[in-house]
Order: C-alpha cells, then structure tokens, then sequence
C-alpha cells in the first residue's frame, strides 16, 4: 500500500527536486552564443559564483553564509525557465519567482528558499549586493578567459559588465582579474624547465 503521509510526500517532492536542480547541468547559459565563444551551464556558473560572493562577504565584513546562500539559489528557477540572455530580456517575458514556488512547493523549504529570492530581487540588502556583483564577477573572469584567448569582442562586454559592479571589494578584484593571466594560477607560479622535465632530474 502506497505510503501517503505528509513526511513520505515531502521526501518524494525533495527526491523531484533534486532532480531539478540537476537538469541545471543542462541548462546552458546563452548569451556566449552572440560572444561568438566560450560556454558554460548554469550549474557551473552557480557553483563559482556561490565561492566568489563567500569571498566578497568575508572582504566585506558581511554575512558569508547569508551571501553564499543569495548565491547558491540565484539561478534555480532557471531549471524551469531556461538562461535568458541580455538580447533575449528585451522581448521574452519571464516568472521566475513563479516557477521558483513552483520548483520547491512541498519541499519544505520554502520558508528558507523564497526569502532568499525576494531579498536578492529587491536588491537593497548589503548581502543582496554582494551576491549581485560576484554573479557579475564570475561573468568577468569568464570574458576574461575568452579576450586571452583572443576573442576582441569580450573586451567590450567586460567594459559594460565592470560598470554593474556595486561594491569596493568586486570592483578592486575586478581590476585585479582584468590583469592577470587566466593561466597563471597553474602555468605561471611553476618555473619553465618543469614542463620539459616534468619534475625529473
């Protein structure tokens, strides 16, 4: 006999939201289409821009938690709605707090989740604006990427994106982003020869 009582309903409805939040992997982030290079999901946008606004918090003297939380659920109701790009926002009309209920109706947590998004719509909160800008930050260090990679187009994309930036601590890392090396955490703290080497003597 089918188990209906409320804690097996709410188990079932976290079992389909684990599964929503997975077809973020999926979910492709569109604008790098009209970039003409790079491209990423939305699950892995999410993940560093949950690290870059834990980092802004700590440098900010705010909430990490609270921040990384604004950050780790920014994007979730695009499991539903699909990632609409700047061009794409001009014309589509989107319900992304509707289709947010609707992700975690009967998950029990909605009373966690829904505020989150509400704060981070309103945007006055100091965390709200943390989250906002490493959400813009990591869109940064992506242009920066595809610029070292050649692509000139990026360097106007990064010049609008660094103009959203809100608070002294993205803005300074931003700057510092802009002039370093994409590769340089892996290539350039290594001295030459180990890459003919090997480490080998």
């Amino acid at each position: 006999m089918p188990d209906d009582t409320p804690d097996q309903k709410r188990l079932e409805r976290l079992a389909d939201f684990f599964n929503e939040v997975g077809m973020l992997r999926h979910t492709p982030r569109t604008g790098y289409a009209f970039l003409g290079s790079g491209k990423e999901n939305v699950a892995e946008h999410s993940y560093r821009v949950s690290v870059m606004g834990y980092a802004l918090a700590r440098m900010s003297g705010v909430d990490p938690a609270k921040v990384t939380f604004l950050c780790l659920f920014h994007d979730l109701h695009e499991a539903r709605t699909g990632d609409l790009n700047y061009v794409n926002h001009r014309y589509a009309q989107c319900q992304p707090r509707r289709a947010l209920e609707d992700c975690v109706a009967g998950t029990g947590l909605e009373d966690d989740v829904l505020p989150l998004w509400d704060e981070l719509a309103e945007n006055t909160s100091p965390e709200a604006m943390l989250a906002h800008d490493a959400d813009q930050l990591d869109l940064i260090c992506n242009l920066k990427v595809e610029l070292d990679k050649g692509n000139a187009f990026a360097g106007q994309w990064l010049e609008s994106t660094v103009k959203r930036l809100r608070s002294p601590a993205a803005r300074e890392l931003a700057e510092v982003v802009l002039r370093t090396d994409h590769n340089r955490w892996w290539y350039g703290r290594v001295e030459k020869d180990w890459w003919i080497r090997r480490g080998r003597e």
